[in-house]
């Protein structure tokens, strides 16, 4: 069996829900490629009685035949789990109901796990797959305390719109929902290590600031060579391994993936995001429910975040993009995809210096558990967000990318510096921090105090300006 990195969470739920002594249904949802299939088939290695993985839309051209060619992929794995005597079924409720008859079969009394992966992909357009797949969870599956039907899908809208808050025939059904995510610094650590890839921290932080903790992505890594040389090979050349990744990602999850990919190319443009309002201007999709639902489903699916600016009124929403592998895509690999020595050529120039500080904000922003404990301040009520003030004619503005609002009176207006060794403050940089806690100071009252927090890769420099620094966090505390 393959090693499973963390998950000890997810599989000690799974292996709870595996023991008990009723029907358990349980989808496993998140980001594509995050390894929901990985887990299921290692955990349950030799205990699934059956499985069947949805046939992707993308290869497939219009909805004329994407009903039939799901049908006869579900009807050929019945067939490899030993149906016999039934023809090609030409309906979802007939298909369901071969199926009962496939697990009538194999049933020994013990546990049966049922295993649909990718079932989202199986629901398409007027093919009555819901009513049918209610069907059988209701009127067969439910009443089998030996039991255990386990789905997962990449299209989170649709697990969760579909299943989780069901208003129909699956209200109520699903025993519990499992969202896994991506592997933190720590996990990444963890699998490099499993799989004998020497890689320093600082460079594991770069692959997660590429691939975002993604194990699919990291599984192309090979041993023997360094960050830049792998990333030159899986995203950059002739015939990268993640060859149009972007585009395919999109379309496998998504409906209307294009007005979706029209979000990102817009969202990647500026860190702290836009509202609803100038999305809707700068993309030319009408305001409406129809965007409601696509931002919706994209934060969701983990590509984007939804979040209130610091001082800002509840209605006034900001989406960001929050999917480090976009970030980079966009911002590197379409622009030079045909250059094979990018990572190699460019990895200390100005070209990357940008990305960097950007991809270096979200690491931080995805880790700040990590962040908090390592301020000790995990038991601290707390909140985190960003903060950006439009200058005027009087006034220069202030950014700040990332704020812990305390409830124990203090902020930590949070500075994040991805260097190459002790980060030093110069004067001029000095000036602009004390700038900064200037402006937020006056937004506060007068029993909070502000901490000054640099979250860097080595540290502080100690020096004539440092002392304006109360608290810092560098890059090992990341990985705690």
């Amino acid at each position: 069996m393959s090693v499973i990195i963390g998950r000890k969470t997810e599989i000690a739920e799974l292996e709870r829900l595996y023991r008990s002594d009723r029907a358990e249904f349980v989808a496993v949802y998140g980001r594509r490629r995050v390894g929901k299939t990985f887990l299921i088939k290692q955990l349950f290695k030799g205990r699934i009685t059956f499985q069947h993985t949805g046939v992707s839309p993308v290869d497939q051209d219009g909805d004329k035949n994407r009903m039939k060619t799901q049908l006869e992929s579900f009807y050929f794995s019945m067939l490899n789990h030993g149906l016999e005597g039934f023809k090609k079924p030409k309906s979802w409720l007939e298909a369901f109901y071969q199926l009962e008859q496939l697990l009538d079969i194999l049933d020994d009394g013990s546990r049966q796990i049922v295993f649909l992966d990718e079932l989202p992909w199986m629901d398409t357009p007027r093919s009555g797959f819901l009513s049918a797949f209610e069907n059988f969870w209701n009127g067969w599956c439910s009443g089998r305390d030996n039991i255990m039907l386990v789905v997962c899908g990449s299209a989170t809208s649709w697990i969760l719109g579909n299943l989780s808050r069901n208003r129909g025939g699956l209200y109520g059904r699903l025993t519990d929902e499992i969202k896994l995510m991506p592997f933190t610094l720590k996990e990444c650590e963890e699998y490099f290590e499993a799989e004998g890839i020497s890689l320093s921290r600082y460079d594991i932080v770069q692959s997660q600031m590429v691939f975002g903790g993604i194990p699919y992505y990291l599984s192309f890594f090979k041993k023997g060579e360094s960050f830049e040389q792998n990333t030159n090979r899986i995203l950059f050349g002739f015939n990268p391994k993640l060859k149009d990744e972007f585009n395919r990602l999109f379309n496998a999850i998504f409906g209307n993936h294009e007005d979706c990919k029209k979000i990102i190319r817009l969202l990647v443009t500026r860190h702290c995001g836009f509202t609803r309002e100038e999305i809707s201007k700068a993309t030319g999709l009408p305001l409406g429910g129809g965007l409601s639902a696509t931002l919706a489903a994209l934060s969701e699916s983990d590509f984007i975040m939804r979040y209130v600016p610091y001082g800002q009124p509840d209605k006034v929403e900001h989406y960001k993009l929050i999917d480090n592998f976009c970030l980079f895509w966009l911002k590197y690999v379409e622009p030079h995809r045909s250059d094979a020595e990018f990572m190699t050529d460019n990895i200390t120039t100005d070209v990357m210096h940008s990305w960097k500080g950007v991809a270096f904000e979200e690491v931080c922003w995805q880790h700040g558990t990590q962040i908090k404990r390592a301020l000790e301040i995990g038991g601290v009520k707390s909140s985190m967000s960003a903060w950006r003030v439009k200058g005027d004619d009087e006034n220069d503005g202030a950014q700040i990318d990332l704020l812990i609002k305390r409830a124990d009176n203090v902020v930590n207006l949070c500075e994040m510096k991805f260097t190459a060794g002790e980060y030093i403050v110069s004067k001029e940089e000095e000036s602009k921090l004390r700038h900064r806690i200037d402006m937020l100071s006056k937004t506060l009252s007068r029993r909070q105090t502000i901490h000054l927090t640099m979250i860097t890769t080595y540290g502080v420099s100690y020096g004539k300006h440092s002392g304006i620094v109360q608290k810092q966090v560098v890059l090992d505390d990341l990985f705690n």
